[in-house]
């Protein structure tokens, strides 16, 4: 009789923790699939202040936080987009500095800024952005690491010559993309560092123009774009179908909500929701190796406020962001 009385009580605890205790939500598929690089944007603060803020120290503690809080996402690489002109890479480095001391890799999204002719810099054109380039890889092999990715030219229809939309030139454009590539490429041979520099991102309307079968596999089979739909399901269709016409896998250098022109204002838990529907969805697509939210702090899609208190969004980016972590082989070079 004591035997069953015992038996009786220990499936009524067993009940009761089952029952009442407190649930997260769970990935629940099996699939093995991993983004190689996942990523979030720093932009508004390593790049639309890096003149303002480039010689106050002080500002450290915000690069601190910043990263720190990224870093706890399980983030694989931390997104900075800190021009790479001379003037800057004191900042740049400060930047790098905290990423290395959370063993963040890095993705480097910058450009010269003569190519947008940011911060009142002169125009420059293609053959001077390679040489700019390739000069900045040789001269700074220590800013680098094995598994950083690096853009030279992001959104590169933006400047130097023009969108290749309307400037009659897409022949030109790919020719630059593919020319620069394999230069970055050999440049990251020489320094002896495993960095992927078929990373510059695009527009997905110059993606699909652009980003034919035979200009993906001379960029090794990636297709970089930066994308923002009114829904998920709109942004899965369009990845799919880049992915079909171009032959190559998908990495979206930006996505984020709410864009206030595409997804009008949303509340916190409308963005967590639309991060939640979108997250399910990438996570297992084999077309996408790659993604970057856009941004951390500073814009209408930001994680964090101003003063670094997280969004309800930060805990599902951190939900995905870790259980991608636990996928990654351990010898997996980004």
């Amino acid at each position: 009789m004591k035997k069953f009385v015992f038996i009786l009580v220990l499936l009524t605890i067993v009940f009761v923790i089952f029952v009442f205790s407190p649930k997260t939500a769970k990935i629940t598929n099996k699939k093995t699939h991993f983004w190689q690089v996942a990523s979030i944007d720093t932009m508004k603060y390593s790049r639309d202040v890096a003149r303002e803020k480039l010689r106050d120290p002080s500002f450290d503690t915000v690069i601190e936080r910043q990263i720190k809080d990224i870093a706890e996402t399980h983030a694989t690489h931390v997104t900075i987009d800190t021009p790479y002109d001379d003037e800057f890479l004191p900042f740049l480095k400060r930047w790098v500095k905290t990423a290395r001391k959370y063993k963040l890799k890095v993705w480097f999204r910058g450009n010269w800024s003569g190519w947008e002719k940011w911060f009142g810099y002169s125009s420059i054109d293609r053959k001077t952005h390679i040489e700019k380039t390739l000069k900045f890889i040789s001269q700074n092999p220590d800013l680098f690491a094995d598994g950083d990715v690096f853009g030279a030219c992001n959104e590169c229809e933006n400047g130097g010559p023009g969108d290749p939309r309307h400037n009659g030139d897409a022949k030109g454009h790919k020719a630059f993309l593919i020319k620069e590539y394999k230069a970055t490429k050999s440049a990251f041979e020489k320094i002896g560092k495993k960095v992927s520099s078929n990373f510059s991102s695009m527009n997905g309307d110059v993606a699909n123009l652009i980003m034919d079968k035979e200009t993906t596999k001379a960029m090794d089979g990636i297709v970089v774009v930066d994308h923002y739909v009114a829904s998920p399901e709109q942004l899965i269709i369009d990845i799919k179908a880049l992915s079909k016409k171009s032959g190559g896998k998908v990495v979206l250098g930006e996505f984020g909500a709410p864009i206030p022109d595409i997804h009008g204002k949303m509340t916190d838990e409308e963005q967590s929701k639309w991060i939640e529907n979108i997250l399910k969805e990438l996570f297992n697509m084999d077309q996408v190796i790659g993604i970057n939210y856009w941004t951390n702090v500073g814009s209408s899609t930001a994680l964090w406020d101003s003063n670094g208190n997280p969004r309800s969004a930060v805990e599902v980016i951190r939900k995905y962001y870790k259980e991608n972590f636990l996928r990654l082989p351990a010898d997996t070079q980004y």
